[in-house]
């Protein structure tokens, strides 16, 4: 039997049968000198603000424990107390049942007792749905007060299998990568590339001149983009729609926001993981952190256990299987969030302290259309070296001016894979994260649009680790651009379908971010060739093209490299960081990276689709971290 604290169990027919009044939570607490009565004035003042119960609000505010709060829940409603860690769930009783339904009332059965079962619920208000969870075979239902902890946790074990196949297959079918895995599929692309291999081979001159055709317009395309980009960031003034934070004041009841940080291997940074969620400024109760991990990550579970885990947050331990990547890790912890807006970070993450309540603002005025938000993301280590500084430039001049013309375009927002917020029943209905994307975010981003919802830009930062090494930079732009590319081809499995979902513009812009953001970097060797060739050097196969597109390709790069230097001046000054603008002048050093990285993700295409290139953090000195630590965004 379990623990008996004491357990006996009150017993309800089926049928409703009328309870009496119970006596008020806060003056158990009380009464039973757990509590004193000033703490629960303010925390009954805290409520009266907050979407969250006072027993939640009162543990994670310190002024009483769980265990506390356990033994009041059960004086309240005459339930006993059960102990789920010592005396587990029967396995047998869970068969039939809904888990997530469970995780949702926060109740699963536990025992059969003769005729009656007894079902464990951390909530005595949820009694009444909880009936529900008795299933077949009981005359009648008990109810026992557990831990919310517990529970879940006994949810997790009892369903395991079901939770854990649910979070690869999510995603829809027709919306997911996941055929990639296919051998026959890839055969078949294969087999398309070599019949394009040869086709060139038999007429070598055609070819690169279709090519060169492709590349002019890609890139007016994409420099089509970027005029309006730098059209919007002008018009918008210097500070961006700026927030005002007092305003969240107005609203009756703040909500509650869950945060998903999938972490795998992340000793490193642990400490400054745990310092910056705790910095923000936020009413705890109402965050709610899970702390994702693979089951294996035994090194990164002591570290975070080794600091004591605040009474908001908790880890949610993925079950392994033969896919390892972060969007199924999101997805199977996505069921134990509680908030009705769920966001993401990273481990390296060091957000601003207001980003919360920006984005609780945001979400709030909002139309229901606009289903997510996304903050800039920034570099704390961004002078660590030349690579650092060109890739924290990158990173201003895609957030802080790219994303903007594409916004003001009402274009579908290519997401990042942090510092973005979802409104929780959007993310379920589109079906979560595609677990076999190893761009998952900007795949999510362009299936929001398909089912009519929009993103939004808000002027919020969260500085993280720059990648200031080749090669790892190349593996973790490799993995953006395989990504991209599959992506992409999911997609347009059926054109006129994305047609229909997006419209012209939509699907126009589709094209124009992720093709055209491929042909870049794989069309780079041509262009330093042509350019070359423009430039006097005597190429044979130069003189055969015509020469109205030798000019156009001419003055394409021009207005090109003309309109990205201007961007990028703009963007390194609203970065707020001094002396980056000179970098600008490195890119053409840097993009030869990229090209690299996309060459390598074509290959991986084929032999690891969904292989996910785990980037190392923590190899930035704490003097690093310490010295761009007080860095401000100017624009908010």
């Amino acid at each position: 039997m379990a623990r008996v604290l004491p357990f006996v169990p009150t017993v309800f027919a089926k049928a409703a049968i009328p309870r009496p009044q119970r006596a008020l939570l806060g003056d158990v607490l009380v009464k039973a000198g757990a509590l004193d009565a000033r703490r629960l004035a303010q925390a009954l003042e805290q409520q009266r603000a907050q979407d969250q119960r006072l027993g939640h609000i009162l543990v994670v505010n310190g002024a009483i424990s769980a265990e506390d709060l356990g033994a009041a829940l059960s004086h309240q409603s005459g339930l006993g107390r059960i102990d789920l860690a010592a005396s587990p769930v029967d396995s047998a009783l869970l068969a039939d049942l809904d888990p997530y339904r469970c995780l949702e009332l926060e109740a699963v059965p536990w025992r059969q007792i003769g005729g009656t079962r007894v079902v464990a619920i951390s909530n005595p208000d949820s009694a009444t749905a909880a009936e529900a969870l008795c299933g077949a075979g009981a005359e009648n239902v008990a109810f026992a007060i557990a831990s919310p902890d517990d529970i879940r946790r006994a949810i997790s074990d009892g369903f395991r299998r079901r939770m854990r196949d649910d979070a690869r297959d999510r995603c829809p079918e027709n919306l997911s990568c996941r055929a990639w895995g296919q051998a026959s599929r890839r055969w078949r692309l294969l087999g398309a590339g070599c019949v394009a291999l040869l086709g060139i081979a038999c007429a070598p001159l055609l070819a690169l001149q279709a090519l060169m055709a492709w590349i002019l317009l890609a890139n007016a395309m994409t420099m089509g983009l970027r005029l309006v980009a730098l059209f919007a960031r002008v018009k918008s003034g210097r500070r961006v729609i700026a927030g005002d934070a007092a305003r969240l004041a107005d609203y009756k009841k703040l909500p509650c926001v869950s945060i998903l940080v999938p972490l795998l291997r992340e000793e490193k940074v642990a400490q400054k993981l745990m310092e910056g969620l705790a910095a923000l400024d936020y009413p705890a109760a109402l965050l709610d952190i899970k702390l994702v991990l693979e089951e294996h990550d035994t090194v990164t579970r002591a570290a975070i256990e080794r600091m004591g885990l605040p009474a908001n947050m908790e880890i949610i331990s993925v079950p392994a299987d033969g896919l390892r990547t972060k969007p199924r890790a999101m997805n199977y912890a996505l069921p134990f969030c509680r908030g009705e807006i769920v966001g993401v970070y990273d481990a390296e993450d060091r957000p601003e302290a207001s980003q919360i309540r920006m984005v609780v603002e945001r979400l709030r005025d909002a139309p229901p259309d606009v289903a997510c938000v996304q903050g800039y993301l920034d570099f704390y280590n961004s002078d660590r070296n030349w690579l650092a500084r060109c890739f924290t430039l990158e990173y201003a001049i895609w957030f802080r001016v790219i994303l903007m013309g594409v916004q003001r375009l009402r274009l579908p927002i290519p997401l990042g894979g942090t510092t973005v917020f979802f409104r929780r029943r959007v993310l379920d209905q589109i079906g979560g994260w595609d677990a076999h994307n190893v761009t998952e975010d900007a795949d999510l981003g362009m299936r929001l649009a398909r089912f009519g919802y929009r993103c939004e830009m808000i002027p919020t930062t969260t500085l993280e680790e720059a990648n200031f090494r080749a090669m790892p930079w190349i593996k973790q732009r490799s993995r953006w651009l395989k990504g991209y590319a599959i992506t992409w081809a999911t997609h347009m499995r059926d054109p006129r379908q994305l047609l229909r979902d997006l419209g012209v513009r939509g699907f126009v812009g589709f094209q124009v971010l992720f093709l055209g953001a491929l042909t870049s970097y794989l069309s780079l060797p041509l262009f330093w060739l042509l350019w070359a060739g423009t430039a006097g050097f005597d190429f044979a196969f130069w003189e055969t093209f015509p020469d109205g597109l030798r000019r156009a390709f001419f003055a394409s790069m021009l207005l090109g490299q003309a309109v990205m230097l201007t961007i990028a001046f703009i963007a390194a000054r609203d970065s707020g960081r001094r002396g980056l603008w000179p970098w600008m002048f490195a890119l053409p050093f840097y993009w030869p990276m990229g090209a690299v990285a996309a060459y390598r993700a074509i290959a991986e295409i084929f032999y690891a689709p969904f292989y996910w290139h785990k980037t190392e953090h923590g190899i930035a000195t704490r003097e690093d971290g310490d010295r761009e630590s007080g860095h401000r965004d100017p624009a908010t």
